[in-house]
């Protein structure tokens, strides 16, 4: 099926869901012990919320990737239906800047390969350009290799169903079971898999991102990009200048050893200036691999996911294309966002943090807009996953229809409630996953909430991609806020600190 692979409508639909139940409730068949040695690997789950993600030299290393990849396309493979023999199946490999994204490339190739998996390497690229491609192809799958906002020593792999969405808990644990058990799946000689490198697969992507604005134009329309030296870098230029936006370009050139650093969606400050000195109506800031954007108006001010998940939605209502007028998001999603939506007569859905747990509750309820404030923005209409890009190009559509600048449609929109995060680093990876067992922080936090009552919430947690504990306290009173992130802040750093 190589020839295949970038033609539309050549995947089974049935089969691969057949496999996925039937996976979830028995173990991969492993028969041989491993010539390749073993894995050291830390305690606790290696998948957190967006992938496997750590230090490269660290956790994330070339043999770790050469046993990922062999356990992944076992994992596609079964999920897919197929068995071990010689059905042919392949596998998209996208990255992004990083320095060590190569070496990870070629070990997790390696991995697939032997696993009995054609790979066709996509180079650099954004994320949800895998998963589009996954889900529009005849691939069993998709693996992103990226950190996303994390700093440059950092690196991860994400991997996509054949249906171009992030692997259930289910298929994670057998992929794990596989890396920690030193076993294999026997393969016969015949079953080596090969790469691929035909063909030119982003510009399908591409074309996606032009056709779902329909006719919109972005003529007249003068756009800052910050594309933070990473996969934004492959395409975003262009596909705003295609669309007739006068583009200016900042960190615009793929450089793994300064990706996000001073810059992208985590560091606004130079998108914020440069809107302003070049006069321009609306600045994107993308992540490392693209995932997810944050806005900027026209007088410098950030506009983050709870708004552009409000305007979009207020668009998809009026178009009747908001189901029971819903919109999915995180429990860091701000309460005035939550209360002037639901005064509208929308409901807002509450998940964990993390994009894949918004899809899941997606695809449940049926929603059709969902996302994260950090950024990540999921549009069913048009695609499973996050996407910086086709977020970006649709917040420009709105301004441009509603003939109002970007800063105009967010005073119209809601007033925020005061919101303080502060990040604690807890490099000790047990004393951060059981952060709910110290007995002084649960305290503290029952203290909050008590005082706090129905005007604010406290939120604590492990991030699930940086070695962090995060506190969030949000109030309707600037002062409660400041005085309870002190207090609970100064609890985890004598505590869990150390």
């Amino acid at each position: 099926m190589i020839s295949s692979l970038f033609r539309p409508g050549l995947r089974s639909e049935a089969g691969p869901q057949t496999a996925a139940n039937s996976l979830s409730h028995a173990p991969l068949q492993v028969v041989e012990s491993s010539p390749w040695g073993t894995l050291p690997l830390p305690q606790g789950p290696l998948f957190g919320t967006d992938g496997i993600r750590g230090e490269v030299g660290d956790l994330l290393t070339a043999p770790l990737a050469l046993h990922l990849g062999f356990w992944a396309g076992n994992v596609l493979r079964h999920q897919a239906g197929l068995g071990s023999g010689g059905d042919r199946a392949t596998v998209i490999l996208g990255q992004d800047s990083r320095t060590s994204s190569p070496m990870l490339a070629l070990a997790l190739s390696a991995g697939l390969t032997a696993a009995g998996v054609d790979v066709y390497p996509m180079g650099l690229c954004p994320t949800p350009a895998v998963a589009y491609l996954t889900h529009h192809t005849e691939a069993i799958g998709g693996l992103m290799i990226s950190a996303s906002h994390n700093p440059p020593a950092d690196n991860g792999i994400k991997i996509f169903n054949g249906q171009g969405t992030k692997l259930n808990g289910d298929l994670q644990r057998s992929i794990e079971t596989g890396l920690r058990s030193g076993i294999r799946s026997a393969l016969e000689a015949s079953s080596w898999g090969q790469q691929i490198t035909h063909g030119q697969p982003l510009q399908r992507y591409v074309e996606m991102l032009h056709q779902s604005l329909g006719s919109t134009s972005l003529a007249g329309l003068r756009v800052v990009l910050d594309l933070a030296w990473g996969s934004a870098t492959a395409l975003a230029g262009q596909v705003f200048m295609d669309l007739g936006a006068t583009v200016t370009i900042l960190h615009g050139e793929p450089d793994g050893s300064r990706i996000n650093v001073n810059c992208g969606s985590t560091h606004l400050r130079h998108l914020q200036q440069a809107v302003i000195e070049h006069q321009a109506d609306v600045g994107f800031a993308f992540d490392g691999d693209a995932d997810r954007v944050l806005a900027v108006d026209h007088q410098g001010r950030a506009i983050d996911g709870d708004y552009i998940l409000y305007l979009w939605g207020q668009h998809l209502q009026r178009q009747n294309a908001l189901p029971h007028n819903t919109i999915v998001t995180t429990v860091m999603a701000n309460l005035g966002f939550e209360r002037a939506w639901e005064a509208q007569g929308g409901t807002l859905l509450r998940t964990a943090v993390g994009d894949q747990y918004v899809q899941a509750e997606m695809a449940r309820t049926g929603a059709m807009l969902g996302g994260e404030q950090s950024g990540h923005i999921l549009c069913s209409h048009y695609g499973l996953t996050g996407d910086g890009l086709l977020t970006a190009l649709h917040l420009c559509q709105l301004v441009q229809e509603s003939g109002s600048s970007l800063a105009e449609l967010v005073n119209a929109s809601f007033s925020p409630y005061p919101q303080l995060l502060r990040n604690v680093r807890v490099d000790d990876r047990q004393q951060r996953l059981q952060w709910q067992s110290c007995e002084p922080l649960q305290g503290a936090i029952a203290r909050a909430e008590a005082d706090l009552g129905d005007r604010g919430r406290i939120l604590v947690r492990a991030s699930g991609t940086e070695p962090l504990i995060r506190v969030m306290v949000e109030a309707a009173e600037a002062s409660l806020v400041e005085h309870w992130t002190h207090e609970l802040v100064q609890v985890v750093e004598q505590h869990l600190v150390g």
